[in-house]
């Protein structure tokens, strides 16, 4: 179940990690500080996931061939993805904003909103406030963010895209013309990277013409967006959502997603996500003491359109290795091969262990167990080979 929360007046809060992987990277090794440092895949099939800002200055960005990266900056220091850590941190951080409001929605790893109506209602200077809550994440956990504040949550998650690293934005109605408007199209929230090329080529070149386009009811622009037209018009006016989405305390589903910083079909870099994923759903299971039947996956591309797929089976689970194996059959089943910006799982129809009876056979469970394990060895070997060559005999025979 979800809980909404909402008023009439809101001060929401968008907070955005900088650099997250690279930083966390730095936090592990000191030694790493103001140097070029990327994290991905090294090799001539490897995939920049995030660089430092050091790295930056050499012209390195997220989703460039490592390659082209060490030609830019021979010096360079690659750093294999730790995901494992990366969740830890991203933990530290979440439990930290929990500390100044309960009003938390952590959207991915390195970002959340959070909503401080009420905490700033008696804050005569709201600038040093967040400012000090900047400068206490970075000495309590060494991780350093970009803040925004707005009335809704598109305004705040534009404000925060706008200073970093450490950066601080005010964005209110008023400001929406003077801060908002003179922005390059390509930068708004929500136009994906085939569409600003398109809106480009018809003169759309600013976030003002685009708001001036929708006033005027352009018909070009309106027939090239659709029907999302409506939504940017109320985002662009300052009237969209300004709702927190809270889990429930007794929710019936548990679920964890990534955002990628760059858009991957490399399915190596993706089983090791959605690796991690299942493992901090499971963990999160385990300690609420809960067990699901339905694995549902989620993947986001490039357009920002979010697809799901899930499977149910009979036994409850909160095992790890159990969620892993059913998210690559889905995802091997449905979307091998798609540009993806965000994969996330979600554990559902989940029970108690007094609300639930496990009735398996040893023998059952021990054949369970023994797919399970074979599952997971082709799983382990077609990410050395890069591709799903491998299968169990029995998965043949399904496919005849």
């Amino acid at each position: 179940m979800i809980k909404y929360c909402c008023m009439s007046s809101k001060v929401i809060v968008h907070i955005d990690l900088n650099a997250f992987f690279a930083r966390a990277e730095e936090i592990k090794d000191p030694s790493l500080e103001n140097k070029p440092v990327v994290v991905g895949g090294d090799g001539r099939g490897g995939i920049v996931s995030t660089c430092s800002y050091k790295a930056r200055e050499y012209g390195i960005h997220s989703a460039m061939p490592t390659f082209k990266a060490k030609q830019l900056c021979p010096d360079l220091i690659i750093k294999k993805v730790d995901y494992r850590f990366y969740t830890a941190l991203s933990s530290r951080f979440i439990s930290f904003i929990r500390r100044y409001t309960h009003l938390v929605e952590q959207v991915s790893v390195d970002e959340c909103f959070a909503d401080f109506t009420e905490q700033l209602k008696d804050v005569k200077e709201p600038v040093k406030y967040f400012l000090r809550l900047q400068q206490d994440l970075f000495k309590e956990t060494g991780l350093k963010c970009s803040i925004g504040v707005a009335p809704t949550r598109f305004l705040a998650k534009m404000a925060s895209d706008m200073k970093k690293p450490m950066g601080l934005t005010l964005l209110r109605k008023r400001d929406i013309k003077t801060k908002l408007y003179p922005l390059p199209i390509k930068d708004m929230l929500w136009i994906g990277k085939k569409t600003y090329p398109r809106l480009e080529s018809i003169g759309v070149k600013t976030i003002g013409d685009l708001a001036n386009a929708l006033e005027t009811n352009d018909e070009k622009v309106i027939s090239m967006i659709g029907t999302f037209s409506e939504d940017l018009k109320k985002m662009l006016d300052g009237t969209s959502s300004n709702t927190i989405i809270l889990e429930h305390e007794d929710a019936k589903s548990i679920g964890h997603s990534v955002t990628l910083s760059h858009d991957t079909d490399n399915y190596s870099e993706i089983c090791e996500i959605y690796e991690s994923v299942a493992k901090e759903v499971s963990n999160r299971a385990k300690m609420d003491d809960k067990y699901g039947t339905t694995i549902q996956i989620l993947v986001k591309d490039t357009d920002f359109k979010v697809f799901q797929k899930s499977i149910t089976f009979e036994t409850p689970t909160n095992d790890w290795k159990f969620i892993y194996n059913k998210t690559i059959k889905l995802y091997e089943k449905n979307f091998m091969n798609k540009l993806i910006r965000q994969v996330g799982i979600t554990l559902q129809n989940l029970k108690s262990p007094q609300d639930m009876k496990i009735q398996m056979s040893l023998f059952d469970y021990e054949k369970h167990e023994s797919e399970s394990s074979t599952k997971l060895l082709i799983n382990d070997l077609n990410r050395k080979l890069k591709k799903p060559l491998l299968m169990r005999a029995a998965e043949v025979k399904n496919k005849k």
